[in-house]
């Protein structure tokens, strides 16, 4: 996930094994004053998984929010409507490319008004640059 992000356009990412670690890495880079703009979590990973990651993010007055796709191998219609019902802002199925990678972070961002997108180019004309997160 880490080189799709590079690969279109974006530079500051922080990753994080699991849920848990990417809970203290929200609160690091807020302490160090590197907010997060926005999360890419798996629906499924060890400890805690995806869908209660995103539940402790909508109940912080500080995170809630911040949007967030969520991924997962399988499409599972559950699944995705667990995801939905969690607060997930958009939802996209492995294996994909960078290109729907790219389509799914442009429309997620725009509803946030954090990107503007500047046609034919492929890579997001950040209004700010906001580092993703992307928890495994």
């Amino acid at each position: 996930m880490v080189g799709l992000l590079k690969n279109i356009g974006f530079g500051r990412i922080s990753e994080a094994e699991n849920a848990e670690m990417a809970l203290r890495t929200f609160k690091t880079t807020k302490f160090i004053g590197a907010p997060i703009e926005f999360i890419i979590t798996d629906h499924t990973m060890p400890f805690m998984d995806g869908l209660h990651l995103i539940r402790s993010i909508r109940h912080d007055p500080e995170w809630y929010r911040l949007p967030i796709l969520m991924y997962s191998s399988t499409a599972n219609k559950e699944h995705i409507l667990a995801a939905a019902a969690a607060g997930v802002d958009d939802f996209i199925v492995k294996p994909f490319t960078e290109s729907s990678l790219l389509r799914k972070l442009e429309k997620m961002l725009a509803k946030q008004h954090l990107v503007t997108i500047d046609f034919p180019s492929s890579l997001p004309q950040l209004a700010t640059k906001p580092p993703a997160v992307h928890v495994e």
